[in-house]
């Protein structure tokens, strides 16, 4: 269930006690810091067009306090269109927290970059039963729209049952903002520049229903075309498309 709120109806959340677990603020430049981050390789997931590159930094890099995400059209080993998808799979893992990540998306028809979560148990239970958390998800053609979405077993948009909000935010692919999530053992709540556009409430010990006691890895990537991001087509004109983090931090709730 996609839910529409205009940014105005939001006021701004309690601020809880939270501190400084992990982070990213991409000072060094060059390739990502392999301590943090590794990568998916391949065509991945939901028909997109992009091939995910591995350590290239045409593809994925920090430069300027940034980390970098490009898309671009360049036929890279026979590729017509490469870009790259970052994750702390085997690398860093957690079970609750604060989840931040200020970011600038690309704009224009068929972008589509994200932050999110995958259950540390994917290889063995698949998906949507190991869990997802969408922090942020953006397609080009709504340019002036956000989403946060959760999907579980019971709860996933190949069922017709998925959870999830949009909030109204003006030229998102213009400046930066800061989307995040707050996993505690009893709900999910989505932000974005600290107002509250989500809530998603544990409603039952059933793995199905919440899969969530257990840990997830973090990935950021951008994807061109694909089930949703390529519903309106892809726009020649997008590439290079970059995405820009600024910053990743991860907090665990002081006790």
């Amino acid at each position: 269930m996609v839910v529409l709120f205009a940014l105005a109806a939001f006021a701004f959340a309690p601020a809880p006690d939270w501190k400084l677990v992990w982070s990213d603020e991409f000072d060094m430049p060059g390739l990502a810091d392999s301590k943090k981050w590794g990568y998916e390789e391949g065509y991945i997931r939901n028909g997109e067009k992009q091939f995910y590159t591995k350590a290239r930094k045409e593809n994925a890099r920090v430069e300027s306090g940034k980390l970098i995400i490009e898309a671009r059209k360049d036929n890279f080993q026979g590729k017509e269109i490469t870009s790259a998808s970052l994750t702390t799979q085997g690398k860093a893992e957690w079970t609750y927290g604060k989840f931040e990540v200020r970011a600038k998306v690309p704009g224009g028809r068929g972008t589509w970059p994200a932050a999110w979560m995958l259950g540390t148990n994917i290889s063995k239970v698949g998906w949507p039963k190991c869990g997802e958390i969408d922090i942020m998800e953006y397609v080009g053609y709504e340019p002036n729209m956000v989403h946060a979405n959760v999907h579980t077993q019971a709860y996933n948009h190949s069922i017709g049952t998925g959870k999830g909000a949009a909030m109204d935010l003006d030229r998102p692919f213009a400046s930066y903002h800061v989307y995040s999530c707050e996993w505690t053992p009893a709900q999910m709540e989505f932000f974005v520049d600290g107002r509250r556009i989500l809530t998603f409430k544990k409603e039952s010990d059933n793995v199905d229903v919440w899969p969530f006691d257990a840990p997830q890895y973090l990935i950021l990537n951008l994807a061109i075309g694909g089930g949703w991001g390529g519903q309106k087509g892809i726009d020649d004109a997008i590439y290079p498309a970059r995405y820009e983090i600024d910053y990743v931090r991860v907090y665990s709730q002081k006790s």
